[in-house]
């Protein structure tokens, strides 16, 4: 479809879907530091599309209300009503400061909000926060002499830094209260998901929504009402990314379902996508009317026309529904997506963008983009231009389907995203942004002055030569993250990452040499990975680490889903699948037996604190071996692997 059409059709679907009200909200719990993506894409788009929509990010707005002197009372009153038998160290610590702990919450959200740096230097004299268990971690930093247990992070400035770090662990002791005291599953990211990640059953979920309500739950619930009540919406749409948003969106629509019957509610995000590909659960649709997969775009145009009595529910797109025999039924009448470059601008008008809480709690440099600050997420391409890792479901909507918009398109969209925020931070959410995008990305800024700092994630391929990384970092480009996962030649031709360990070296030097910091993602437990192969991978690490190619990196336990090629041909691999429960609910991540019989927990334990003390500049002339508990066989990597490959440019 060429321009001209594409416009005509547009304005068709503006007077089409003129009348309804919609409400897209974010459930709790994602991120503090600035708001998940998904609702300012739905807005922008539906408003493009002249439906009259609005968001609301409740999971800000439940933090912000247990977290006040109000939320602190009624915290005080829960530990009261707790036998003293019960009462943890994090609630005996409150009970006994709680005062402080009342006086010093509003300044602390103030500050760490941005509203009041001043408070800065009071919190940094470790005499203004009340300090509950948490704050022993910062006794393994104390040197010798008794010095200041931060310096090594801080230094004799970044008293900001410090603050924030100092007033996030204080915000940790709080929610651990209010685990202990009232809600056994609350988290500030990992909020009750053992209730939904790869949960065959629904009856774990529906125990909880069934119980009566905690603190937590009734502070939901008000919020949820008020909401209701600001907008009048027709239909709310619930964006779910992680399965620690599951069960605060299924509290959200029970208490819409009881309160306003009328209003339609409709389930999608990231954990649809991915774990209720195959749902079949009935119960599901007692809180809500529709779950639909995969980009929202399409289907909601449907949905939207399906309320409106223009369209039967056979004819919705990629869509689950009950039918009048209460069974679950798939509705995907066959209609093109919409492009991605007709996706419009998203918009955050709606959300309290001076309310994001800016955190530190890892020191890991990466790690503190995600929580510190607050990002205009963006998205260069939809899906990965790549698409064959080994270990990625790359059979799913969101990683198969690539479309790109061009490089004035995307230009015109952070300009306005920049008038309407203010801020010129983006954080380019892209499962591997390619280079060719991104080199017309940077040469649209540079030629239109528009000045931004941005980071995202990449594959370290050959065609970010030095000359790229340089240009990159000239249009605002600060930090890069990759998968180099098990760093390891054999088991990265197994995964299909199309990289090599040396070509690696080579990329991340030329981003590291541009000044842009780089991190990377490392993996363990892949199958077939032996104890020789992970000693292997930690000498390359500590050869990159060392040579100055990388600055950050994490490792994480390979996990095997059901729709990646791992867990769709597991022979391939070496390995046997478990069974998966019966169930007809959520299903991802699935068991597999690895004949190497290899203790990857214990390795795992290894391999983090190696990396702990890399990203400080410790040890790095010390033998890899040195890590681990018991013996482990010599490495297999040349002594200067890496220089080698570095001076072979």
């Amino acid at each position: 479809m060429d321009q001209s059409s594409r416009t005509s059709q547009r304005a068709l679907e503006v007077a089409e879907h003129e009348g309804l009200k919609v409400l897209s909200v974010i459930p709790p719990m994602t991120q503090l530091n600035t708001p998940y993506p998904s609702t300012a894409y739905l807005t922008g788009f539906l408003r493009s599309r002249g439906v009259d929509a609005v968001q609301e990010d409740l999971a800000l707005a439940l933090v912000l209300r247990l977290f006040s002197r109000e939320g602190m009372a009624l915290l005080r009153d829960a530990v009261d009503a707790l036998p003293v038998r019960r009462r943890s160290a994090s609630v005996v610590s409150f009970d006994e400061q709680f005062e402080r702990y009342e006086a010093t919450i509003a300044p602390t959200i103030a500050f760490l909000q941005g509203r009041d740096s001043t408070v800065s230097h009071r919190i940094c004299t470790r005499n203004f926060l009340p300090e509950g268990p948490r704050f022993a971690s910062l006794d393994v930093y104390i040197d010798e002499d008794g010095g200041d247990p931060l310096a090594w992070a801080f230094g004799a400035l970044g008293s900001q830094d410090r603050a924030r770090h100092l007033a996030t662990l204080y915000l940790n002791d709080l929610a651990d209260v209010l685990r202990d005291a009232v809600d056994s599953r609350f988290e500030f990211v990992r909020y009750a998901e053992s209730l939904a990640m790869s949960q065959p059953t629904f009856e774990p979920l529906a125990r909880a929504l069934a119980a009566a309500p905690t603190l937590v739950d009734r502070e939901l619930e008000a919020l949820t009402l008020a909401a209701i009540e600001r907008h009048r919406p027709d239909l709310v749409l619930l964006s779910v990314p992680f399965p620690g948003a599951v069960y605060a969106a299924f509290r959200i629509a029970q208490t819409i379902k009881r309160h306003h019957p009328a209003i339609r509610l409709a389930f999608g995000g990231g954990f649809a996508n991915t774990e209720l590909r195959e749902l079949a659960e009935p119960r599901v649709f007692d809180y809500f009317d529709f779950v639909t997969l995969d980009a929202g775009e399409r289907p909601l145009l449907a949905l939207l026309e399906h309320l409106q009595g223009k369209r039967s529910a056979a004819r919705l797109v990629r869509t689950f529904v009950r039918d009048e025999e209460g069974q679950v039924r798939y509705r995907h009448f066959p209609e093109p997506d919409v492009p991605f470059e007709d996706w419009g601008t998203p918009t955050w008008d709606g959300l309290p963008l001076d309310r994001y809480l800016s955190l530190l709690d890892m020191l890991n440099p990466m790690h503190r983009l995600w929580s510190d600050g607050r990002w205009n997420k963006l998205t260069v391409a939809h899906g990965c231009y790549w698409k064959k890792c080994s270990f990625c479901d790359v059979s799913l909507d969101y990683i198969s389907r690539y479309e790109t918009a061009s490089a004035t398109e995307l230009v015109d969209r952070i300009e306005q995203i920049i008038a309407e925020t203010g801020q010129t931070g983006f954080h380019f959410v892209d499962e591997a942004a390619p280079p060719k995008m991104l080199k017309a990305l940077a040469e649209e800024l540079l030629r239109r002055k528009v000045a931004i700092s941005w980071w995202g994630n990449i594959r370290f391929e050959k065609s970010f030569t030095p000359e790229l990384c340089q240009l990159l970092a000239e249009s605002g480009c600060i930090a890069i993250s990759g998968g180099l996962e098990v760093a390891s030649d054999r088991l990265l031709k197994l995964m299909k990452k199309g990289v090599s360990v040396d070509q690696v070296a080579r990329v991340t030097y030329g981003f590291a040499e541009a000044g842009i910091l780089v991190h990377a993602y490392l993996m363990y437990g892949f199958p077939t990975q032996t104890v020789h192969d992970t000693v292997d991978a930690l000498e390359y690490v500590r050869q990159l680490f060392e040579a100055g190619c990388i600055q950050s990196g994490f490792f994480h336990r390979f996990s095997c889903t059901v729709h990646s090629p791992v867990g769709q041909n597991p022979e391939e691999y070496g390995i046997e699948l478990v069974p998966l429960p019966p169930g007809n609910f959520a299903k991802n991540d699935i068991g597999f037996i690895d004949p190497t019989d290899v203790d990857h927990d214990a390795l795992g334990k290894a391999l983090n604190k190696a990396l702990y003390n890399y990203m400080h500049g410790i040890m790095l002339d010390e033998d890899v071996r040195c890590w681990f508990h018991g013996k482990v066989p010599r490495p297999r990597v040349p002594r200067h692997f890496i220089e080698r490959a570095l001076m072979g440019r």
